[in-house]
């Protein structure tokens, strides 16, 4: 008992030795200057500014108890990570449409409780986004609040333009996309198994699936997906008629999801890719677009990254 109790007394001072000296091994952290900012109104900046400047900014400012190792490293490798993902303080290439296609991302992210997450909530509970505050956010990326409606001339044209498109014959000799996914052409004869609207940028898609995916979904498969599942994003600008009811306008893109574990494993699984306008433009570069497709499906790792949620679809025979 006496040889427990001085080796009690022992091994105190050497781990009270070993905590303090630690406190001094503290990787740097510091807030570059800020080069560019989102141009939002206040509130909305006010609603990231407490939920996520702490991490996605320069403007990090660390709590007391964020200071004191161990916790601090782990603090520091968080900061660092989260901006390699998303900086607010250095949005100078991210303005007009690309800042909304963020902010739809960002505000996806949110409602699905991934971000900000549990565990920097619950020591940070000012950064909790209030689904209050998660409405504001909401209500300024609805283009309906000041969108004007289209003339009964352009609403018809824009019909008949979308007539056109789906019965058009599939395109071919289109340039792959810059991370070299080619274009597939067979995708407008592949099955419908979705439908869906993004108001941030007025669009109406069609979610379509190769045979793969229909043969997942009719049998209850689709989590994970099997490897070489494709599914078929097509949009087209939503127009809003004088009474005030949405249709589909003109074509706007298509993109692709491909699932391969193994080719596409540094991207979630999946490889994504996008074309845009009548004559299928690639769009995008490698690192830009395929890191933008991430954030917004990263959350939903629950569901393999996938937003669609499928109807109960057969295959014929």
């Amino acid at each position: 008992m006496a040889t427990r109790s001085r080796t009690r007394w022992i091994l105190l001072p050497v781990i009270a030795a070993v905590v303090v000296a630690s406190q001094f091994i503290r990787p740097a952290l510091v807030n570059p200057p800020v080069i560019a900012e989102l141009n939002v109104p206040p509130d909305i900046k006010q609603i990231f500014s407490t939920s996520c400047y702490n991490c996605h900014s320069n403007e990090t400012r660390l709590s007391w108890y964020d200071k004191v190792v161990p916790a601090y490293w782990l603090v520091a490798n968080d900061v660092k990570t989260a901006r390699r993902h998303l900086n607010f303080s250095e949005m100078q290439d991210v303005q007009g449409s690309p800042q909304q296609d963020l902010l739809f991302q960002i505000a996806n992210q949110i409602q699905t409780g991934a971000m900000p997450p549990r565990r920097y909530t619950l020591l940070h509970p000012e950064a909790k986004v209030t689904p209050e505050k998660l409405q504001i956010l909401k209500a300024y990326l609805d283009p309906y609040r000041t969108r004007p409606t289209s003339s009964a001339a352009q609403f018809a044209a824009a019909t008949e333009e979308y007539e056109k498109w789906i019965g058009a014959p599939p395109a071919h000799d289109v340039r792959p996309a810059p991370n070299g996914i080619g274009f597939i052409p067979e995708y407008k004869d592949w099955k419908v198994i979705s439908s869906s609207e993004r108001l941030d940028n007025e669009t109406v898609r069609l979610i379509l699936g190769n045979e793969v995916a229909i043969s997942a979904i009719a049998n209850n498969t689709i989590n994970p997906w099997p490897d070489g599942a494709i599914l078929a994003k097509v949009a087209w600008n939503r127009l809003t008629d004088e009474s005030g009811s949405g249709q589909t306008g003109p074509f706007r893109q298509v993109e692709f999801m491909i699932k391969d574990s193994r080719k596409f494993a540094s991207t979630l699984g999946w490889g994504f890719a996008r074309w845009r306008g009548a004559n299928l433009q690639p769009f995008g570069s490698d690192a830009n677009f395929v890191k933008g497709c991430i954030g917004c499906h990263y959350p939903l790792s629950d569901r393999d990254f996938v937003f669609t949620s499928p109807i109960k679809v057969g295959r014929e025979d």
